[in-house]
């Protein structure tokens, strides 16, 4: 099975998989990933890698941007199978493990299946294992704050409201910002082009998920990788700012 891999600067790489994406930081043999699509990505997510020329035995850390199934599905096969840490914001440590669940239940996304696209995404995501229970068993916190010891040198930037422990990540030196969920171009539930926050219905918080809009209006860069939609191009800071003001 052949990835979607991009690569957008050197060494760095967005994959669009079932509608989510994950990245990959390369550098030299080793190689850092941020999310790990829905259970059923997984043939993508091993294909990515090697597309890169890397594999998975190479995969020095996998750090989550939040714990939601689409973006944790495969975490517990790499940790187990691999050895390979699972590292998060310590507030979305437990969220990890299932000690609670911040996540769109069913019950809301059928509330909201006559807005054009839920039902078609609905039906995708349970195929593609939405619903399955994937905790890890072992997710650690970041062990500092600052840059991360790992490939591409990811800087956790905590942007709450889509959960409690959401982080984006920033690349200064490929002037790049990692979204996650905090901020997107794009969703099958969404009408909207462009730098947005995604629907309603999906943010634990969506109060907290608009005020971390103006986190990304700090961060130095021209290209967003988002956890969902296409790479944007462009100031992240405007992209930031864009999607505030669409969702006020």
């Amino acid at each position: 099975m052949r990835a979607d891999v991009q690569q957008v600067a050197d060494g760095t790489y967005l994959v669009h998989g079932s509608n989510t994406n994950w990245v990959i930081l390369a550098e030299g043999d080793a190689v850092t990933l941020i999310d790990t699509g829905y259970p059923g990505d997984r043939a993508k997510l091993l294909a990515s890698l090697t597309e890169i020329g890397s594999a998975p035995e190479a995969v020095e850390a996998v750090l989550i941007t939040h714990a939601h199934t689409d973006h944790l599905g495969n975490a517990e096969y790499l940790r187990t199978t691999y050895g390979t840490p699972i590292l998060l914001h310590e507030a979305e440590v437990p969220h990890a493990r299932r000690d609670f669940l911040q996540q769109v239940n069913v019950g809301t996304v059928l509330r909201n299946g006559w807005r054009p696209g839920v039902l078609p995404w609905a039906i995708h995501a349970i195929r593609s294992g939405g619903t399955a229970h994937v905790p890890v068993t072992s997710p650690e916190a970041f062990p500092s704050a600052g840059p991360l010891d790992l490939p591409g040198r990811p800087v956790p930037v905590h942007t709450p409201g889509h959960t409690d422990g959401h982080c984006a990540f920033h690349l200064p030196d490929a002037g790049a910002v990692i979204a996650g969920d905090a901020l997107v171009s794009g969703h099958p539930t969404s009408r909207i082009k462009g730098p947005q926050l995604l629907p309603d219905m999906f943010h634990h918080e969506r109060t907290r998920a608009v005020a971390s809009l103006a986190v990304f209006e700090g961060l130095k860069g021209d290209v967003l990788l988002p956890g969902h939609g296409p790479l944007h191009r462009g100031p992240v800071r405007e992209a930031g700012l864009q999607a505030r003001e669409r969702a006020v």
